[in-house]
């Protein structure tokens, strides 16, 4: 299947999407956090597009929620299982966490987009599974392209202007 006949998919915020080769995934990251995992030798991956690192707590046998980093990695990896992918053979790449309004001073705090950072890549250190490349934090947003058939990822960050720091 050449790449021009690739069904494309975009993930809103809380989505997550894991499919064959035959897809590529997009998404618009500001400071949220996309985690992608592929595997290499079965072209299989996932993407999600997630917006808190946790939620804290859920109702016991409460559903999963892809709006929460570590839910929506447990999905992802769900989704690797039912295709027989696994997670320990994929390899990750983390894109977000953005600073949305770099004009105002923050507290000493972490802002949403740090904490969501750290937090996927705690998740990943802990399952095991390798961080080949990311591009965190910054000020902006990043428009994301996840090609599953060779793995590649293709990331334009959009900085804002002075202008649009005014508006």
């Amino acid at each position: 299947m050449s790449a021009n006949e690739q069904i494309d998919v975009f993930l809103q915020p809380g989505d997550l999407f894991v499919a064959d080769a035959g897809y590529r995934i997009r998404t618009m990251l500001g400071s949220c956090v996309s985690i992608t995992l592929w595997h290499p030798l079965a072209r299989v991956g996932g993407m999600s597009h997630f917006l808190l690192p946790t939620r804290g707590s859920r109702a016991p046998g409460g559903e999963l929620d892809g709006r929460y980093g570590d839910e929506a990695l447990q999905l992802v990896l769900r989704d690797l299982r039912r295709a027989r992918v696994p997670h320990s053979q994929c390899q990750a790449k983390i894109f977000g966490g953005g600073n949305m309004f770099p004009g105002f001073k923050m507290s000493s705090a972490m802002s949403v987009g740090q904490r969501n950072g750290e937090a996927a890549r705690e998740l990943l250190r802990l399952l095991g599974i390798p961080v080949v490349s990311e591009s965190l934090f910054g000020d902006g947003h990043r428009q994301v392209i996840f090609d599953i058939a060779s793995g590649d990822v293709w990331l334009q960050q959009v900085t804002p202007t002075l202008q649009d720091r005014q508006t």
